[in-house]
């Protein structure tokens, strides 16, 4: 468990990131002093290789904590594997960038990002 330098709490194990005015969640933020999303509307698409492993690397989907969540565990099955979602980046275990590509371009500007 982290303290902020203001003595709020900012992190929990057990809940993730928490909203140092109203100490919920960020995702039941009551105050809404979370951060909001931003970036330039575009959904870029990487491949990273971390400790010998690929993964898919999914930043700019400008979607609130709780929707981003639901939408990172909609594409691990849909690539039938595990991942992960922190910081507003979804992780996706292997390379499967052109069949996420096409499952959110319905919904977003999707570029192909990186190598």
């Amino acid at each position: 468990m982290k303290k902020s330098t203001q003595g709020g709490l900012v992190y929990s194990t057990e809940h993730g990131r928490m909203c140092p005015t109203c100490q919920q969640a960020i995702a039941q933020c009551t105050c809404k002093a979370a951060p909001k999303p931003s970036g330039d509307g575009i959904v870029r698409i990487s491949r990273e290789v971390r400790s010998g492993k690929t993964i898919s690397v999914i930043r700019g989907v400008l979607l609130e904590a709780a929707e981003l969540n639901k939408l990172g565990k909609e594409l691990k099955n849909l690539c039938g594997t595990g991942g992960t979602v922190k910081d507003g980046v979804i992780e996706i275990q292997g390379d499967h960038r052109e069949l996420i590509a096409k499952k959110l371009a319905t919904r977003w500007t999707v570029k192909l990002a990186g190598g």
